[in-house]
């Protein structure tokens, strides 16, 4: 961040104020080259936050502004601590190829993450859902809406002050939004820790946000959600989807339904009732609350049901004698209860994993999750299918173990794939033989590297001499000082160092240049390969 030599605002800076002033509540996350850097006060906030190096740099007119980053992989583990630390992130990356632009690089927003809106495993909870709430006073009726981005789950619903506050405390969302109008009334409904954002009073309206859900939903009405009527409860859930632009989260397609929390069905218990009965949080430390005693369930799917079921008691017999006839039906049949339990054990996240699917944010190894995952349903619902229980019968006719996108994933991608793309290694050989003709390549050229430092080695002497590489200048070979009066005065120097010198040849400069271009190929036709995977996965995402 250096200053212009009239001491004026730099272009980085400029550019860098400019998108600040466009998140003004945000900690932003700004792409230098390698690393994401934070200024001014974001700075010392990350530093405290992340325990790194807090420095000063010259700002152009400005004496000085503070300045903390960290390497641009290292952002999975920061980013997590940022926004558990009640932060709302927003990452601007670099938008072009710095190699191929003179001046400033152009950059962006590409995501801006907050506490009620994240797809990051080390943010989100397996066992609990992590919901945002949006909430519209009316002037008797108010509305509520709840979001889980990472499940695609979205509820909504409306009533007085006490019935707001009731699903407040069943529902425990991350974080809450509303208009900028209602910030006193929402301060005396909502406790002081509550991580919170207002909206501009223009969103919650009842026009705007009524079409907001007919677009996303591709609907002419809402009568199929059963909440046409429910104006304020409509009011708060299309004031949902408005910040989900705001915060960049434009791939929503998971988010495929929307339902009314029914009141009439459950029986609602109030913040005094939690907490006494000590069902999700004990009052004592050591103490057990209920949900640990009653929760063994074997995927975090059952985990955040079984939470939601103890928190929101059914009061219709029906709908409670129903979950008890399936019950009581694998009490008397453990020998099924077993042959269930031996599938659900590999289903993992699958709920979490179809999600990220949809939005792009999936990893190599979680398509291979996902496969494990729907070959582990199949076996479950040739079971449930068998029985004789009629809801056993309905939930297996429910079930897609998905053939086709299993073979598919079988064999195209390899078991053991890498977590990140850019890896390589991700693509099984014979599904492509250009990508096998680059691959071949890339690795016998660094076999005939290792041959090139062999054959050295004898030619010159230098038993510790050794081929390296580096961004700078590529591969090149490394020489101790004790060893230097022997280096072939062909050989070109191109650094010194305080123990040995680096060297390069036309040789290792010729194979250098097929190596990289090689690995380049390849891995771009891997992220071919991989994307096509992805979105023949998100296909089969009910929509």
């Amino acid at each position: 961040m250096s200053t212009s030599k009239a001491g004026q605002e730099t272009p980085l800076m400029k550019q860098y104020n400019a998108i600040k002033a466009k998140h003004p509540g945000a900690l932003l996350l700004f792409r230098v080259g390698d690393f994401y850097e934070t200024f001014g006060e974001d700075a010392v906030i990350a530093s405290k936050v992340l325990d790194i190096v807090l420095t000063k740099r010259a700002n152009g007119a400005a004496a000085h502004i503070e300045l903390a980053g960290f390497p641009h992989h290292s952002l999975d583990n920061y980013l997590p601590k940022l926004v558990r630390a009640g932060n709302r992130v927003a990452v601007c990356d670099q938008l072009e190829d710095p190699k191929s632009v003179k001046g400033i690089v152009k950059r962006g927003v590409t995501e801006l993450v907050t506490p009620g809106l994240s797809f990051n495993d080390q943010v989100l909870d397996t066992r609990k859902n992590n919901y945002l709430a949006s909430l519209f006073f009316g002037k008797e009726i108010h509305g509520i809406a709840f979001l889980d981005v990472s499940t695609g789950e979205f509820m909504c619903a409306e009533g007085n002050a006490a019935y707001l506050e009731k699903l407040l405390q069943s529902f425990l969302p991350s974080e809450i939004i509303y208009s900028k109008a209602a910030k006193k009334i929402a301060a005396e409904l909502l406790k002081s820790d509550t991580i919170t954002f207002y909206c501009e009073d223009w969103v919650y309206q009842y026009e705007y946000t009524y079409t907001k859900l007919t677009q996303h939903f591709g609907t002419s009405t809402l009568k199929g959600f059963g909440i046409e009527e429910l104006q304020a409860a409509s009011v708060a859930a299309g004031a949902i989807l408005h910040y989900l632009e705001e915060t960049e989260h434009k791939e929503v397609q998971h988010i495929s339904s929307i339902s009314r929390i029914p009141e009439e069905k459950h029986v609602w218990l109030d913040k005094f009732t939690i907490r006494n009965l000590e069902l999700v949080h004990p009052q004592h430390e050591g103490a057990v609350p209920l949900i640990q005693i009653l929760d063994q369930t074997l995927t975090p799917m059952g985990s955040r049901m079984m939470k939601k079921w103890m928190v929101l008691p059914l009061k219709e017999k029906q709908a409670i004698e129903e979950r008890l006839n399936v019950v009581e039906f694998f009490y008397q049949h453990p020998e099924l209860s077993e042959e269930i339990e031996g599938s659900l054990r590999h289903m993992g996240d699958l709920e979490r994993l179809i999600s990220k699917v949809v939005v792009g944010r999936a990893n190599p190894r979680e398509i291979n999750q996902i496969k494990r995952a729907l070959t582990a349903l199949l076996p479950i619902k040739e079971v449930l299918a068998k029985q004789s229980n009629a809801t056993l019968k309905r939930l297996a006719e429910q079930l897609h173990p998905c053939e086709l996108l299993v073979t598919k994933i079988d064999k195209e991608l390899k078991e053991d794939a890498p977590l990140l793309l850019h890896q390589g290694g991700v693509i099984k050989d014979g599904v492509d033989e250009e990508l096998d003709e680059y691959r071949g390549l890339a690795n016998k050229g660094k076999d005939y590297l290792i041959q090139i430092q062999q054959r050295e080695v004898q030619n010159t002497g230098i038993s510790s001499l050794k081929i390296s590489f580096n961004k700078v200048f590529g591969y090149y070979l490394e020489v101790t000082h004790a060893h230097k009066d022997k280096v072939p005065q062909e050989w070109i120097r191109k650094q010194t160092l305080v123990n040995a010198e680096r060297y390069i040849t036309p040789e290792l400069k010729e194979y250098e240049e097929k190596i990289i271009h090689a690995e380049e190929r390849m891995i771009a036709l891997e992220h071919k390969y991989f994307q096509a995977l992805i979105q023949e996965a998100a296909a089969y995402v009910v929509l």
